[in-house]
């Protein structure tokens, strides 16, 4: 295996820090004051960021495919993916957020050339948003056969019908379509073929957006995680994706590297808290010496390097293992790092609160924030039991015979 990196992703990650430090880190603060100002609407500060990303080249670097992205590899993006993460909102600045990467993926890998000329454009030049409408409150959306929203045929439209929830990106006012998996077949069909996805765009009669969802009461504004229902919605039949009864064939092929970037965008995160809790405890004096020189602290310090270059590794090996081998080939190992980057940064992030003291719980820092944010992704894009049930299966078929 080979991690190492090649000239023109040092110098790409040479330009994104400059960029991150010329531009962004000194916008964080203005971000959130003008979201906290109106929570739904659009940071004006997030416009000028996306435009010069935009003309600095730092733009869909998410994407392999040389005619629409950067043409990098898992391994190459990587560091990249991981720069980004350092700040919760900076992967939007570069068309590189979630769920959008994901729905891009998913269009020009199953799209119909309509359907690409419909969306991919506003989707690749960041004008517009989008959302992936999944999971249920009903069921245990873990087990995704268990999906029970509803796409029934009339016609020449498909008709939807469901409650969903946790749907990231509807509360953007830029966003303009979601995919939606549903249901399409009955219990005569294998389980594994009863459900599609079909895009629908955001304006259809029908979708009402019940309320937005906090985690430990953030609420993710302007982005939002939102319960939405929809009532007898009227889809065009083109709209479906790749046809009915392939939901997960799909959504196999769209998680991979979602569930990847995410893990990426952790070890920024968990990078930038500890560099905080080193910072902190470096200024702050209890009982007669700084808090860096307490044993404990310097235990926390040296398990959060640790942990973090851990996962790093096991990351690295992941997407190493998905540019050479495939996305199938290497589920084992996204499936590790799935449940092993949240988990990190989850205790690294947690060193850090402690480290601040009760300023660590406060909006004063970007801790609470981030704790609530990886804590959220021990769930997003599979539950940490479903992947270590996963791994486990795997790891016995090895000794089968």
């Amino acid at each position: 295996m080979d991690f190492g990196h090649g000239e023109r992703t040092r110098e790409l990650v040479g330009r994104l820090q400059a960029f991150m430090d010329e531009h962004v880190y000194p916008n964080e603060r203005l971000y959130h004051e003008q979201v906290a100002a109106d929570r739904w609407g659009h940071p004006p500060i997030l416009d000028d960021l996306k435009a010069r990303a935009r003309a600095a080249g730092l733009w869909n670097l998410f994407l392999p495919e040389p005619v629409h992205g950067a043409g990098l590899s898992n391994v190459e993006y990587a560091p990249l993916c991981e720069v980004m993460g350092r700040v919760h909102f900076s992967s939007q600045v570069f068309n590189c957020s979630a769920p959008d990467t994901g729905n891009m993926e998913t269009l020009i890998r199953y799209g119909t050339e309509e359907q690409k000329a419909r969306w991919l454009p506003g989707l690749l030049d960041g004008s517009i948003r989008s959302a992936f409408a999944m999971t249920e409150p009903d069921v245990a959306s873990s087990d995704a056969t268990n999906i029970a929203a509803t796409i029934r045929r009339d016609g020449d439209h498909y008709v939807l019908d469901g409650r969903k929830w946790w749907i990231s990106g509807v509360g953007d006012q830029n966003c303009e379509m979601m995919i939606f998996l549903g249901r399409s077949g009955g219990e005569d069909v294998p389980k594994h073929r009863r459900h599609s996805m079909i895009l629908v765009p955001r304006d259809t009669p029908g979708i009402t957006v019940l309320r937005p969802l906090t985690v430990f009461g953030y609420d993710d504004a302007p982005h939002g995680h939102m319960e939405i229902l929809f009532e007898n919605v009227r889809v065009p039949a083109d709209n479906m994706l790749l046809g009915e009864g392939r939901g997960f064939e799909i959504a196999q092929g769209r998680l991979g590297p979602g569930r990847i970037h995410h893990c990426m965008r952790l070890i920024g995160l968990a990078e930038r808290c500890l560099e905080l809790m080193c910072r902190r405890v470096k200024k702050r004096v209890a009982f007669g010496r700084a808090i860096a020189e307490q044993s404990v602290t310097l235990e926390r310090i040296a398990e959060s390097r640790i942990l973090i270059d851990q996962a790093r590794l096991l990351t690295l090996k992941a997407a190493w293992m998905m540019d050479t081998v495939g996305n199938k080939a290497a589920k084992a190992e996204i499936a590790m790092i799935k449940v092993a980057a949240p988990n990190m940064a989850c205790r690294v992030i947690d060193w850090a609160i402690q480290a601040h003291g009760a300023a660590g719980l406060s909006d004063d820092f970007v801790l609470a924030n981030y704790y609530a944010h990886a804590r959220k992704l021990r769930f997003a894009d599979g539950p940490d039991e479903v992947h270590r049930n996963q791994i486990g299966r795997l790891e016995l078929a090895r000794y089968d015979g």
